[in-house]
């Protein structure tokens, strides 16, 4: 390597692309960090699957019936059976790798994991992850007939590219329930992981959730290290730093962003950083305007306050006025335990209500959920004392 070698420079596709091939052909004990999966799930999958598993946590178990699933780096597939099972025949379960091994190896158990649940709603496609709007069989596909030669030939590759992302995307907008991945976000190149973040964004439905299990590292990675192919296929080199990965889930736009697993004893050491498997879960929904429904929600406790992810501050025991948007987002899970719902006697009309300023937090008069003419008054029942006391 010359002294001038940027990390950038890492051919990181490739590398990776080598690595998993390798790992493809048979089992590198590297690429993987134990983890307990529910065995009734993996009695169906063939045990060459089995065997080529690379992963560092499970995030098959957010899966639930009926979802859309996305993979990410699917592999060998393993994840994607599991959550075939989970989600039942009335869901789908959709497989996303570069790697060509990996998919022949995923694609040759899908047939056979069908026949022994009693049914197929698993497909593995080739993409790159931080592009999933380009399916890479149907550019190949064209490619056969169209080789790119000239100049004017690579023009019309890029066209194609254009058209195909537009006209048939791999994953369409706002088409998944959930988006898995089993630690590949840290084989994506530097540059690339903020486009990364947005594809999982862009391809869930408003009210979609991510399960992101990954290696991160506690400080950051220094350039010679991010240099070294083989800590970078090796899941280290390209790890997300902590706080990078939160808030990189943040700056898209995800809420409810919670660390569900952290791996107790770090993964591998470099250099005195620590390289550990973590679990990430996170929800899209929060887009769209704000409108005053005269709702409140009541912060239960035990923490003095809180802040959400737009910055509301929920005080304990204080009716905190939002908008009905955030209402639904807070009432819902993953909050729904630690509010309580103040809902309006009476609804505001949508013909009727007005925008709401979701920059500030204040407090809820009683009277704003109640309504200003509320007279009710509740008597108490005579009969219940003896004559002459006073309840």
């Amino acid at each position: 390597m010359t002294a001038n070698f940027q990390p950038e420079d890492l051919d990181v596709e490739s590398v990776v692309r080598e690595r998993y091939t390798s790992g493809a052909r048979r089992r590198e004990e590297d690429l993987c960090s134990p983890v307990e999966y529910e065995p009734r799930y993996l009695a169906v999958i063939p045990r060459e699957v089995l065997e080529r598993d690379y992963g560092c946590g499970d995030p098959s178990r957010y899966v639930q019936k009926g979802d859309t699933v996305l993979d990410l780096g699917s592999g060998g597939g393993k994840i994607c059976f599991i959550a075939s099972q989970i989600a039942g025949p009335h869901g789908r379960v959709i497989g996303v790798d570069m790697n060509e091994e990996m998919l022949a190896l995923a694609r040759g158990a899908v047939l056979e994991v069908a026949r022994r649940i009693g049914h197929g709603n698993v497909s593995f496609h080739r993409g790159r992850i931080h592009d999933l709007r380009l399916d890479l069989d149907l550019m190949d596909a064209w490619l056969r007939d169209n080789p790119v030669r000239t100049a004017s030939d690579l023009a019309a590759l890029e066209e194609t590219a254009r058209r195909l992302r537009l006209e048939r995307p791999l994953v369409p907008d706002a088409s998944v329930d959930l988006v898995v991945s089993n630690c590949v976000l840290n084989l994506v190149r530097e540059t690339e992981k903020p486009r990364l973040l947005a594809e999982i964004f862009r391809v869930l439905k408003p009210g979609g959730r991510i399960a992101i299990s990954d290696v991160v590292s506690d400080e950051e990675v220094p350039g010679d290290l991010k240099k070294d192919p083989d800590l970078w296929s090796g899941c280290v080199s390209g790890a997300f730093q902590e706080r990078e990965l939160l808030g990189g889930l943040e700056s898209v736009g995800f809420y409810g962003i919670a660390v569900e697993q952290w791996a107790e004893e770090p993964f591998r050491v470099v250099r005195g950083i620590e390289f550990r498997a973590v679990t990430i879960t996170a929800r899209r929904g929060k887009e769209g305007p704000c409108f005053e429904g005269n709702q409140a929600v009541i912060y239960r406790g035990p923490w003095k306050q809180v802040e959400d992810d737009d910055h509301h501050v929920l005080r304990r025991g204080e009716r905190t006025a939002v908008c009905d948007k955030t209402y639904c987002i807070l009432t819902s899970p993953p909050y729904a335990a630690d509010v309580i719902p103040v809902p309006p006697r009476v609804g505001v009309p949508d013909e009727e209500r007005r925008p709401f300023d979701c920059s500030r937090s204040t407090s809820r008069h009683p009277r704003e959920s109640k309504g200003e003419a509320y007279t009710e008054t509740t008597e108490g029942d005579a009969t219940c004392c003896p004559p002459g006391n006073c309840c």
